[in-house]
């Protein structure tokens, strides 16, 4: 009889200790988790995050369909160029009309980094010149071996042109990121304009919004679009929808003149 009680009591002794056992793995996974989903994001994932966004290929056919008189049907293509000692991604930016891909009319390198910490921003996105455009045209539709190499990219960033500041949305916002340069811009003489100002926002789906206007010591807008930023969205390599529309073919007066409340050219 004492037998039994005594392996009764083992028994229920093991079973209190394998609960014990299971309730303490349970508490520590679940403590691995919470770890795991609350850790925070680094000044250097929230560039990465930009630097991601800003890549591929995008069309503002969408909003030139349904405002053809203010907005083109453009094409921005941007890939990764160089990655700098610092860390800071290189990218190569180009923008063209869609029926003409291979004639880009603005060629820039974009330098995408954490913001200083002593300035209240997430990423600095700032603009340049490059030193041979035509060295460059194309860049992201060649075949890696036929691009200059990252050493030659970074030899080839030349004038600086604008820096923009973003910063994490709000919540309830449909953007991820948004920001604009300072205030007062930065110097620009194309069209008249002493000064350029550049607002960016970038949305779920790697859609990106810009709006780059120049003004003249007046304060009066001489280039860049009135309306509103131009909206770039990502669409399919293979959808060549609409290729045949009339917002595809060139216009009836002279593109010079056309682009002139839209886009600048090339400003350098």
């Amino acid at each position: 009889m004492a037998k039994g009680s005594e392996s009764e009591s083992d028994s229920n002794g093991w079973s209190r200790a394998r609960g014990l056992v299971v309730k303490t793995l349970v508490l520590i996974g679940g403590a691995i988790l919470i770890k795991r989903f609350t850790k925070s994001t680094t000044r250097w994932d929230h560039a990465r995050i930009v630097a991601r966004s800003l890549s591929g290929e995008k069309f503002s056919r969408e909003q030139a369909s349904r405002d053809p008189d203010n907005y083109f049907n453009i094409r921005t293509l941007t890939c990764p160029a160089a990655d700098m000692v610092d860390g800071s991604k290189v990218l190569y930016f180009e923008q063209a009309f869609w029926r003409t891909p291979q004639k880009p009319f603005r060629q820039r390198f974009f330098m995408v980094k954490p913001c200083p910490k002593d300035l209240k921003c997430d990423v600095e996105v700032s603009s340049y010149a490059i030193r041979d455009m035509e060295e460059y045209k194309n860049f992201c539709d060649r075949p890696r071996d036929q691009r200059p190499l990252p050493e030659e990219v970074i030899d080839d960033i030349a004038e600086h042109l604008t820096t923009i500041h973003l910063k994490r949305c709000e919540r309830g916002k449909r953007c991820l990121y948004e920001g604009s340069t300072p205030p007062g811009g930065f110097p620009n003489s194309w069209n008249g304009a002493t000064y350029c100002t550049s607002e960016l926002s970038i949305l779920k789906n790697n859609e990106i919004h810009t709006w780059d206007k120049g003004y003249d010591d007046d304060g009066n807008q001489v280039w860049g679009v009135k309306e509103g930023p131009y909206e770039f969205k990502s669409a399919p390599a293979s959808s060549f929808n609409g290729m045949f529309s009339p917002l595809n073919f060139p216009p009836s007066q002279p593109m010079e003149k056309r682009i002139e409340g839209s886009f600048v050219l090339q400003e350098e």
